[in-house]
C-alpha cells in the first residue's frame, strides 16, 4: 500500500509553480491590476518595462511564494529580493533594489484577495485560505509533472 502524503510549495520547483499559480491568477479574474502596469519598469537598474504583459501575475505568484515559505516579509524584504545589478559603465556594478511602488502594490492586490494579511511582528503572512490555495496549485503541478 503507498503511503499517503501531501505535496505542499516546499516540494514544487519555484518556476513551474510560480508560472502556475500566476495563471491561476489571471484566469480567477479576482487580482485587481494598476492601470499603469504596462508602463513601468520594475526598478531603477532596468532600462525598459517588462515585455511579458502578464508580468504582475507574475510578481504577485512570487511574492506570494516567498511570503509562504519565510513569513513576516515586508515591502523593503520584497525590494531587496526582487532587485539586481545595475550596469555601471566602467565602473563595478552594485545591487540595487527593484520598485518600492510595484512591491507594495502586489502586497495590497494579495491582500484584498485574502491570501496575505498583516503580520503581528511586522510585515505580512499567508492567510488560511491563501495557504489551501497555494497548496492546492502545488498539488496540481505535482500530478502534472508525474
Amino acid at each position: 500500500m503507498a503511503a499517503l502524503y501531501s505535496v505542499t510549495v516546499k516540494d514544487i520547483n519555484a518556476h513551474d509553480f510560480n508560472r502556475a499559480y500566476a495563471a491561476y491568477l489571471k484566469r480567477s479574474g479576482k487580482l485587481e491590476i494598476p492601470k499603469w502596469v504596462d508602463l513601468v519598469k520594475t526598478g531603477t537598474n532596468k532600462e525598459l518595462a517588462p515585455y511579458d504583459p502578464d508580468w504582475f501575475y507574475v510578481r504577485a505568484a512570487s511574492v506570494a511564494r516567498h511570503i509562504y515559505l519565510r513569513r513576516g516579509v515586508g515591502v523593503g524584504a520584497l525590494k531587496k529580493v526582487h532587485g539586481g545589478t545595475v550596469n555601471r559603465g566602467s565602473r563595478p556594478s552594485h545591487h540595487v533594489n527593484s520598485s518600492g511602488s510595484v512591491a507594495r502594490k502586489v502586497l495590497q492586490a494579495l491582500e484584498k484577495i485574502n491570501v496575505l494579511e498583516a503580520d503581528e511582528n511586522g510585515g505580512r503572512k499567508i492567510t488560511v485560505d491563501g495557504q489551501r490555495d497555494l497548496d492546492r496549485i502545488a498539488a496540481s503541478v505535482h500530478q502534472a509533472r508525474a
